[in-house]
């Protein structure tokens, strides 16, 4: 599992919790995030509505930061997001930040983006960038009592499918939480003083579907083939296995048989079958036309829909 390089946030019972973990030598320097980060420095999970904090041992908490979140938009308003076996995928997000007497300039002022699933007070995975949000000031007003600023912000939370994710974590259960941390001097691997440390966030924001890749092929044979002769078409619906780390058949799912004729640019459905045990696809058409013959997925909650590259077929 990654870790943060950095004591970082991770939003449950209303706290930023923080950890003093270090990063593993494999894993390159510079890093935020890891997977229910209150949990790296050997503390449990929050159940009190406060926090756990690596360096101390009293019930000190942070205080409040006076920032707010709006405007939140992850992967670009996608209703999902799919991932494969093994390559990392970057979803951006951005969200607006107000900060009231808040230094936002300070170097150990940092904010972000996580997704989770489940409760915000008990989260079963974590999703996280590598590196906080990079923010720009879009306006600023002061006054004799405060200082207003108002900051754009935008970074991404990378999947890494060989360490972030199970099989169970596929489907819509998931939100977004957007966070933001002010050391205030406080060392973020060790704080002697907790309670100067300010922490905020928004949880519960929508968040996309994380789902598993889905692959779909097709053949059909013979080729070329006689007019009013049968075609047999076969074919193969898999997807990411998350904790394999390979793809394997999808069973029991329904996949339309479709065709498009030479010169048009429309599928038509002709037939609907499933897939076996094992994930495959066979079935019989007659050939009338010269075309393209394909398979087509509709997707479930945790698997994207997918469709076969057409397979032509020369008809004499």
């Amino acid at each position: 599992m990654r870790i943060r390089a950095t004591a970082a946030v991770a939003v449950v019972c209303g706290a930023a919790a923080l950890t003093g973990a270090a990063i593993p030598a494999a894993q390159a320097a510079g890093t935020l995030g890891a997977a229910r980060p209150w949990q790296l420095a050997g503390h449990s999970a929050p159940t009190t509505g406060k926090s756990a904090f690596a360096a101390s041992a009293t019930a000190a908490t942070p205080y409040p930061l006076a920032v707010t979140f709006s405007n939140v938009k992850v992967a670009g308003g996608k209703s999902a997001v799919s991932v494969g076996t093994s390559a990392i995928v970057h979803v951006p997000y951005s969200f607006t930040l107000t900060a009231t007497n808040v230094d936002v300039s300070a170097s150990d002022f940092y904010v972000g983006l996580d997704l989770y699933r489940g409760s915000a007070t008990s989260p079963s995975a974590d999703l996280y960038g590598d590196q906080p949000a990079t923010c720009t000031v879009t306006s600023s007003q002061s006054s004799p009592e405060k200082v207003v600023t108002v900051e754009t912000c935008k970074g991404t939370v990378d999947i890494y499918p060989k360490s972030d994710l199970r099989n169970a974590d596929a489907g819509t259960s998931w939100h977004s939480v957007a966070w933001a941390i002010a050391y205030n001097g406080q060392n973020p691997s060790n704080p002697s003083d907790v309670s100067k440390i300010g922490t905020a966030e928004l949880t519960g924001q929508r968040s996309p579907a994380v789902q598993r890749f889905s692959k779909l092929t097709v053949n059909a044979a013979p080729e070329p083939v006689k007019k009013g002769k049968t075609l047999t078409i076969t074919g193969r619906l898999t997807r990411a296995n998350w904790e394999t780390h390979t793809y394997a058949g999808y069973t029991g799912q329904k996949v339309k048989l479709q065709f498009r004729k030479k010169g048009t640019n429309t599928y038509t459905t002709l037939k609907t079958i499933s897939t076996d045990s094992h994930g495959n696809l066979k079935t019989t058409y007659k050939a009338t036309a010269d075309g393209y013959w394909r398979y087509s997925f509709a997707g479930t909650s945790t698997t994207p829909t997918v469709s076969a590259a057409g397979d032509y077929v020369d008809v004499k």
